[in-house]
């Protein structure tokens, strides 16, 4: 009797371990966790930071205002003072009031579509790389249209990236027209989340946009407008630039959603107090939202305001630190205290290798983005050495960091079940411990992320399993993905037909 009930327990006991170790069913920590716990700035500091951005565009303006866009300014409101455009705070205001506080990011496959905007917290991709870390050699090389096409490959299946922005410049493009068309033409190919590109001349949106309803059908993108044109129409300081006007005026026509980006540099094109810098750059956005809404009123923009950091002692980028993890923190703060769809960076460790350095310093710049309630955050997969390269075994490293900052997003649920003062008394007065408990197993399915990558092993089973460290289990994770076939995202027939049409480099798998 004694001998089954020894048998029983153990039985019990192999159950209870085997259901510790299954899959989780549901993820505990989603995209869209809300933000806004971590505040830098008092109320009085916003206030006066945001007054400081009005009396900046009311008595200083604009310079080098395209004709049409100054003809449009003056037409409701804006004032011409000698070579420069003064946008008054009625105007401004105006364009505040009329901006969306929330709108779809729409994928490719609608289920994957996004919404944006109020307190929810979204990462995702950006940056131009121009130098990959490359899997085979560790040493860093030239971007190719090939590492694009790759990227778009590896992020799709990253649960924590919401959407992709092309993260690496394909450098063995010719000219500016076969980079833009051959870019999409890899988001294309290699996923069906939302994306985002830049256009380099307003000329390339129209046929980019043919290209893509060769794959979907006439009228596709009007109904799913599933790319985010990136565009910089001002540059610092608080001038606008004619070609990204142009570009931005473009995407308006064709209905394409878009950020507009500011992205001074503290002591270099903005001002190196942080106070300083943040109001220089929270007018220049206004800037762009104003010449948007001139346009077109409520029309759907990402107020992306980007604080980037320089070393004053050598005038190198900072992608990684305190300043630029608060800057970037504060102005998530200032955009959602107007109503607006913010978007901020992190992530750009000026680290050249998958080291502590590049932990440190990513984890810092996303934790406090996410705490501050950054709607969208870019740079923050896959990015590094300043936003000179990136990185495949950074995807997989940071999509599990990002998951770490959603967990610590959602914070603690407070409930007389969570409180659990049965289970304790339980515990307590029985078998002394809480393993395999009701409460314990249902808050391992509810409660807890566990990491893929990370290694969580005593030190003689990691010893045994070869010492591995992170990035040579995110390497042969990589090239396990980048080995499978092509996702079959788009119908081999629209993709003769685009060739026929353009001139694609990629080559055909």
């Amino acid at each position: 009797m004694t001998t089954t009930g020894r048998k029983n327990r153990r039985s019990g006991r192999k159950e209870k371990l085997a259901q510790r170790a299954a899959p989780v069913a549901v993820n505990p920590c989603p995209p869209g966790q809300p933000g806004g716990h971590y505040t830098p700035l008092s109320d009085a500091e916003c206030r006066a930071i945001y007054d400081t951005a009005l009396r900046l565009l009311d008595d200083l303006g604009m310079g080098e205002v395209p004709q049409a866009l100054r003809d449009q300014l003056v037409s409701q409101g804006a004032r011409v003072s000698g070579d420069r455009v003064q946008l008054p705070p009625a105007l401004v205001e105006a364009a505040i009031a009329a901006a969306p506080s929330s709108f779809t990011l729409y994928g490719r496959d609608p289920s994957r579509s996004i919404r944006v905007g109020d307190d929810r917290v979204h990462f995702g991709t950006g940056g131009a790389a121009v130098q990959v870390l490359d899997l085979d050699t560790g040493d860093y090389r030239p971007t190719t249209l090939r590492d694009l096409y790759d990227f778009t490959r590896l992020q799709d299946g990253l649960d924590n990236v919401s959407w992709f922005t092309r993260c690496c410049v394909a450098g063995d493009m010719p000219d500016e027209w076969t980079l833009d068309v051959n870019t999409v033409f890899a988001l294309l190919k290699g996923t069906t989340k939302p994306v985002a590109t830049s256009f380099t001349l307003a000329e390339h949106v129209a046929p980019i946009i043919e290209m893509v309803e060769m794959a979907d059908g006439a009228g596709s993108f009007a109904r799913n407008p599933w790319i985010k044109a990136h565009i910089s129409p001002v540059i610092s300081p608080m001038r606008y630039g004619e070609d990204a006007v142009e570009v931005t005026l473009e995407c308006i026509r064709r209905g394409i959603p878009m950020s507009c980006i500011t992205a001074a540099q503290s002591g270099a094109t903005a001002p190196a107090t942080l106070a300083g810098f943040l109001a220089q750059s929270l007018a220049e956005t206004l800037a762009s939202l104003v010449m948007v809404h001139v346009y077109q009123p409520g029309y759907p923009m990402v107020f992306s305001n980007w604080p980037l950091v320089i070393d004053l002692r050598t005038g190198a980028f900072c992608g990684g630190g305190g300043e630029i993890s608060v800057m970037n923190a504060a102005s998530a703060q200032l955009i959602n205290g107007l109503g607006l769809v913010s978007g901020v960076a992190s992530s750009m460790t000026d680290a050249k290798a998958l080291d502590a350095q590049y932990g440190m310093e990513k984890g810092i710049s996303a934790m406090a983005a996410g705490l501050a309630g950054g709607n969208l955050i870019y740079e923050s997969a896959g990015m590094t050495a300043s936003l000179l390269g990136a990185s495949f075994e950074a995807f997989l490293l940071d999509n599990e960091m990002l998951a770490h900052i959603y967990r610590a997003l959602r914070g603690v649920e407070v409930t007389e079940d969570t409180l659990g003062y049965d289970a304790i008394v339980e515990a307590v007065t029985g078998e002394g411990h809480f393993l395999g408990g009701a409460q314990t197993m249902a808050a391992m399915e509810r409660d807890y992320f566990y990491p893929d990558l990370a290694d969580r092993d005593a030190p003689i089973t990691w010893s045994e399993k070869g010492r591995k460290q992170a990035w040579q289990r995110a390497n042969a994770r990589v090239r396990d993905i980048l080995s499978q076939p092509d996702p079959g995202y788009l119908d081999s027939t629209a993709e003769r037909a685009i060739r026929a049409r353009f001139d694609i480099r990629l080559d055909a798998s």
